[in-house]
């Protein structure tokens, strides 16, 4: 009876430790699989993405240079204008009557100047009759020496009226200058994109020079992109470049490198331009601030579609191949000595093995292959494990055998 019994304990722990063995192989994860990819032919375009700014090839703040009140503006928002066209008048009562009294006083140093070219006519007569007097010794040498004196005395008055006159002269030639800055002109063609201040507005020229409209040549437009520190080295003048606006994403817009600034707009307020030293509260501040060069370029814009201060995400290629083997920047290994990366295959029967590989452009998405594999072959990306698909297939095969 004994020994019935310890059979049956037996069988029965068997029994249960296959079950249990059975449930545990049921609900464990499946093993991982490879990822891979195909090396296949494609375009591998390396850039520098940057943020840029679009600006009139021209921006003009058309100002007063006289204060006065503004009496006509025809200029509005949006209207073309022409270089030399009126687009403000100022009133012009001050400037007119200016030059009315500098030309009055031009006129009367001329008069004065005729009145002393009269008087040196008669001295030199005075000194003429002396000298044929002393000869016959009718006149003392007193009496001439006199007439002699009022000669050359005439003749400097005449040469300062002859300065005065330049500087009258030059003053209503100021004069006429402001009256004809009480009409203001636009300075070039363009389109007029703000209008500071309105018609009846009084403008004062002796503090600061007051806008009237700011003029914008939109026919070509300036991109200044944003290059940071790390990638300004990368780039130079000539290099292609490409861009796109936040409205249009579609659209690709493209041109040529121009210049890159010699220093950041950061520089304006460095307080070590202006003074000998600066505190090290302001150096550390700004060595903490994020450097970034302005890479300049223009485009055309015929249609009008690029607006001023439009928001430009900027390519800068430094480097692009047509149809060439790729892979996914992902399967790159390390690199070694020889400037190659280790790759991982993986054949048709699931085997892997590693090869060196020499890289030409990389994108951080795509990488050029230059050597080392070839069309077709699959190449290793990563490996996951495929939980949900053993999640799936155990919903599938219903719930374990009860009773265990």
């Amino acid at each position: 009876m004994k020994r019935k019994t310890l059979l049956a304990i037996v069988a029965g722990i068997l029994v249960a430790g296959a079950a249990f063995a059975a449930v545990g192989g049921y609900f464990s994860p499946p093993p991982s699989e490879l990822m891979t990819a195909p090396v296949v032919r494609g375009d591998v375009e390396e850039t520098v993405l940057t943020t840029g700014i679009l600006k009139p090839v021209k921006l003009v703040a058309v100002g007063a240079q006289v204060s006065g009140r503004i009496t006509s503006l025809n200029a509005a928002l949006g209207d073309t204008v022409k270089a030399g066209d009126v687009i403000a008048e100022i009133d012009s009562v001050t400037q007119e009557n200016d030059l009315r009294t500098a030309k009055a006083a031009l006129a009367n140093v001329g008069a004065q100047r005729e009145e002393k070219k009269a008087t040196l006519t008669q001295a030199e007569q005075t000194l003429a009759r002396q000298q044929r007097m002393i000869k016959q010794k009718a006149v003392s040498q007193a009496d001439l020496e006199s007439a002699q004196a009022e000669v050359d005395t005439t003749k400097a008055q005449i040469e300062a009226l002859d300065a005065e006159i330049i500087e009258a002269q030059v003053a209503v030639e100021t004069a006429e200058a402001n009256l004809g800055y009480t009409r203001i002109t636009a300075p070039i063609d363009g389109t007029v994109l703000a209008v500071v201040n309105q018609e009846g507005q009084t403008v004062n020229a002796n503090q600061s020079t007051p806008t009237i409209v700011i003029l914008g040549q939109l026919d070509t437009m300036t991109v200044r992109a944003e290059i940071s520190e790390v990638d300004v080295v990368k780039v130079k003048p000539g290099q292609p470049v490409y861009f796109t606006i936040l409205g249009d994403p579609d659209r690709r817009y493209e041109a040529t490198l121009e210049s890159i600034e010699p220093a950041p707009e950061s520089i304006t307020s460095d307080s070590s331009v202006t003074s000998s030293s600066s505190s090290s509260s302001s150096s550390s501040s700004s060595s903490s601030e994020a450097i970034y060069y302005n890479g300049i370029f223009d485009v055309p814009n015929p249609d009008g579609r690029l607006r001023t201060y439009m928001t430009a995400e900027v390519h800068i290629v430094l480097g692009s191949a047509k149809d060439v083997l790729t892979i996914p920047s992902a399967a790159l290994g390390a690199k070694d000595r020889d400037g190659k990366y280790t790759v991982r295959i993986a054949d048709g029967e699931g085997k892997v093995s590693s090869r060196g590989v020499e890289v030409g452009l990389n994108n951080k998405i795509a990488a050029e292959v230059k050597s080392g594999l070839r069309e077709g072959e699959r190449v290793v990306i990563g490996q996951a494990t495929a939980s949900a698909q053993a999640s799936e297939s155990s919903g599938r095969r219903g719930p374990p055998p009860m009773g265990f």
